[in-house]
Order: structure tokens, then C-alpha cells, then sequence
């Protein structure tokens, strides 16, 4: 079956960057479009980026764009989110997910931005 993990995430200071990570398996990888998605506290859930099966399409929230950067290693089976001058507004639960933004998702992972 379809198992997203999602190891990282962290603490860090306005301005600053992390590196999330999913680790996929249970499904073609490489033919599958992957999504990330975050949840802040006391919100819903909204789409953050998202990038077709080949890595070379990829999709941004106006709120992240030019800041995060989304990329797919199909070799390694592996979603990434590259996240830059990090804001206090982007602390949230992030997941990754399959095929939507609403589609499977991984257990998720915190990143949280303070000083």
C-alpha cells in the first residue's frame, strides 16, 4: 500500500531554511504526480506545491512562491521541499501526498518558525 514518510522538519528563525523530505514506497513513484500540503494550527489544510510525475512541472501557492522550491527524486523515491526565508506565518504540520492535494499523505512533519 501506499506509505509516504516524512522524516525532518524542526525549529528555525524567521528568515532561515529547512529541507523537508518523503520518502515514498507502495507505488510507482516515478509515473505519480506528488503534492505538498501544510496545516497550520487551527486552519484547514492547504495546497503548497505540487510536481508532475517527470520532476520538470512544477506548481506554487502565491504564498510560497520564490521562497520554496519542490523537486522529486525518482531514482530514490523521494519528495522534497526546499523551504527559504521562512516565515512565522509558515510554521505549520507539513505532509507530502499522492496524486492530489487531498490524496494519501504521509503522518506529516512540524516546522516551526520563531525566534
Amino acid at each position: 500500500q501506499v506509505q509516504l514518510v516524512e522524516p525532518g522538519g524542526g525549529l528555525v528563525q524567521p528568515g532561515g531554511s529547512l529541507r523537508l523530505s518523503c520518502a515514498a514506497s507502495g507505488f510507482t513513484f516515478s509515473g505519480s504526480r506528488m503534492y505538498w500540503v501544510r496545516q497550520a494550527p487551527g486552519k484547514g489544510l492547504e495546497w503548497v506545491s505540487h510536481i508532475r510525475s517527470g520532476g520538470g512541472i512544477l506548481y506554487y501557492a502565491d504564498f510560497v512562491k520564490g521562497r520554496f522550491t519542490i523537486s522529486k527524486d525518482n531514482a530514490k523515491n523521494t519528495l522534497y521541499l526546499q523551504m527559504n526565508r521562512l516565515k512565522s506565518e509558515d510554521t505549520a504540520e507539513y505532509y507530502c501526498a499522492k496524486g492530489s492535494w487531498n490524496g494519501p499523505r504521509g503522518q506529516g512533519t512540524q516546522g516551526t518558525v520563531s525566534s
